[in-house]
């Protein structure tokens, strides 16, 4: 990966003069948590007091470090290499304690609505083109402007190699939205799993790493500030869009993801058990977790020529990702990520894309959709194919160590 360059250490050191004017602040002197505990899935009184930013995976988090400590990982990443369907035993040869753990990991919660999820699963293939251009474009630049997330990858081990890195990150919103996710063939359960041992691997090593602040990173508001830049983004911006949605669709997409936060080893008492909810707890964790910082400006670059290579090498290619990505995100977070203005591509894509939506639901007719349109629906289609084929080149694996130096 490339290192910290002085221009964009510049850019973000401009958009951090701009966060303080905001008035936003950090986590670590935020308000204190007072999200209604009424509105998560375990009901009224559970969440009161418990403040996310506090509370890690008490049942996850010893047993990897013991993982990593005993050097156990490199012979559990090898048995669990094809461990691949729900439905599939895990594998002979775990360490006991291992396995104790993901068979309780892998069960499905008993509020689990099988309907639900089938429906889930329908509307992710009907709308599989906005699902996945939200989860995997727009959540992949949101997550560079949430300061704790970008330097843990950046200073993990995958940070050196952004290509793998997303690869392995795309494999479960994948999952998540795949036909089968949460059947016996599917491998939703799997994913949702092996994400939850790395988290709790990562939470060991960075608290080693020189370069980091020795916080224990990836807390339970952590995973809920990611959780919201993809089901709650994406279900937003498709209102936004007017994309015709029912009320038992909204609420079955929804509910594969409460089950996905579930297996990913987030609280019942933190999940949210509705729409509304869901926007209520977006609005107080996001804000005071999000803003600039180097790496994410850095991981933004790569991800974004990484992206623009992969369309059209040569072409004007880089200029309309930027502008893609600066309309799914909104200028606060792309400035935040350094993502450049396009005078001649931002208004385009702002003005186009609503037409491109508007007539694939059948809203207005093929004449009004000027030809221009089509170059953006070709880039919408390259960039979810980019997304796509990464996420199908590689396996999650425990790692063992932080980013070489």
């Amino acid at each position: 990966m490339a290192e910290l360059s002085r221009r964009k250490i510049l850019i973000s050191g401009g958009a951090l003069g701009a966060l303080g004017a905001l008035g936003v602040v950090s986590p670590a002197h935020a308000a204190p948590w007072n999200w209604p505990s009424a509105g998560s899935l375990a009901g009224g009184g559970a969440a009161a007091g418990a403040d996310p930013r506090w509370v890690w995976d008490a049942e996850a988090d010893p047993l990897l470090a013991s993982l990593i400590d005993r050097g156990d990982v490199p012979m559990v990443n090898q048995l669990l290499w094809d461990w691949n369907r729900n439905d599939q035993p895990l594998p002979a040869g775990l360490p006991a304690d291992l396995r104790d753990f993901m068979e309780h990991a892998r069960q499905m919660p008993a509020w689990a609505d099988r309907a639900k999820l089938e429906r889930a699963a329908q509307f992710n293939k009907a709308r599989g083109l906005y699902l996945n251009l939200l989860n995997g474009v727009g959540g992949g630049m949101l997550s560079t402007a949430i300061p704790k997330e970008a330097r843990a990858v950046y200073y993990s081990k995958g940070g050196a190699d952004m290509e793998d890195r997303v690869a392995k990150t795309s494999i479960l919103g994948f999952a998540v939205g795949d036909l089968n996710a949460y059947r016996p063939d599917g491998d939703c359960i799997v994913q949702a799993v092996k994400t939850r041992l790395v988290h709790a691997a990562v939470r060991h090593l960075l608290q080693q790493s020189p370069h980091w602040d020795g916080t224990i990173p990836i807390s339970q508001e952590d995973m809920l500030v990611t959780w919201h830049t993809l089901p709650t983004f994406a279900m937003r911006r498709m209102r936004d869009w007017q994309v015709p949605m029912t009320t038992a669709d909204t609420d079955a997409y929804l509910h594969v993801w409460q089950v996905t936060a579930h297996l990913l080893g987030i609280k019942d008492e933190y999940i949210p058990a509705s729409w509304a909810a869901a926007n209520a707890q977006s609005d107080q964790i996001l804000p005071r977790n999000m803003g600039p910082t180097p790496e994410g400006v850095i991981l933004t670059d790569i991800l974004l020529g990484q992206l623009a290579e992969q369309t059209s090498p040569g072409s004007i290619s880089r200029p309309l990702c930027n502008a893609l990505a600066r309309y799914l995100v909104g200028d606060q977070v792309a400035d935040w990520d350094g993502i450049r203005r396009e005078p001649v591509w931002g208004p385009l894509v702002s003005t186009l894309w609503p037409l491109l939506v508007k007539f694939r639901e059948g809203l207005i007719p093929l004449p009004l959709v000027p030809e221009t349109a089509w170059v953006i629906d070709e880039a919408v289609r390259r960039y979810i194919l980019f997304y796509l084929t990464k996420g199908k080149e590689t396996k999650l694996e425990i790692p063992t160590m932080n980013r070489p130096e």
